[in-house]
């Protein structure tokens, strides 16, 4: 499996299920109202957690996807998608709206991605649902998210193995928001190392220990 962040909440994950080939799952492309550069998107899945300009960009993408962009059990090309209901604000949705947590099952790993997460700690039952996770994606830049020491509550709750930050500043960004040295104080670390893109097996997550992976846009 191979993950690319491409800034914001915009990831796109290279995977192969099975033996009949690769499939590209992207998740919330943005659009150039962020004052970031649009990048050139193939989907075989096309997830978006929520309908803001800065995740909602479909147009962007290419391909014959399957869209998916609400709450439910997704089934296709030998990948299990769930989607969980979850809020953009601490106001049950008064404010922002809905947003949904996405699950993805793959190459026998478990991706949560958190899209625009507002709540400042999930529900029990929303933990249920997402499991026992490998790889969480999670926003970390406050305003309209959750901030580093939210984020980091967040974390707890779930114990994933590997943790990718993402929604934080970046430059060119016109979204007033946090950067990630604000996450690193939270956690009490210095800088980590800044990969292209992460590349990953099973085999290759430890039990023993939890990795912070910060990656390039």
């Amino acid at each position: 499996m191979i993950i690319n962040w491409k800034g914001q909440s915009c990831f796109q994950i290279l995977t192969t299920p099975n033996k009949n080939g690769q499939i590209s799952i992207v998740i919330d492309p943005f659009d150039k109202d962020t004052g970031l550069k649009i990048p050139k998107l193939q989907a075989d899945i096309l997830l978006v957690t929520h309908d803001h300009e800065d995740h909602n960009n479909i147009k962007a993408v290419s391909g014959e996807y399957l869209l998916i962009d609400s709450p439910g059990e997704y089934d296709v090309k030998s990948t299990f998608v769930q989607g969980i209901p979850a809020f953009h604000d601490d106001s049950q949705g008064k404010e922002r709206g809905g947003n949904t947590i996405y699950t993805i099952e793959t190459e026998d790993m478990r991706i949560c991605h958190l899209g625009d997460l507002g709540q400042k700690e999930l529900s029990s039952e929303q933990l249920d649902k997402i499991g026992n996770i490998d790889i969480l994606m999670i926003p970390i830049g406050g305003t309209y998210t959750i901030d580093a020491n939210e984020a980091v509550k967040i974390m707890a709750q779930i114990e994933p193995r590997i943790i990718i930050p993402m929604h934080y500043h970046l430059p060119g960004l016109k979204h007033k928001i946090d950067g990630i040295d604000n996450f690193f104080k939270a956690l009490n670390i210095k800088k980590v190392e800044i990969m292209p893109k992460l590349s990953i097996k099973k085999k290759d997550i430890s039990t023993e220990e939890v990795k912070i992976i910060q990656l390039e846009p």
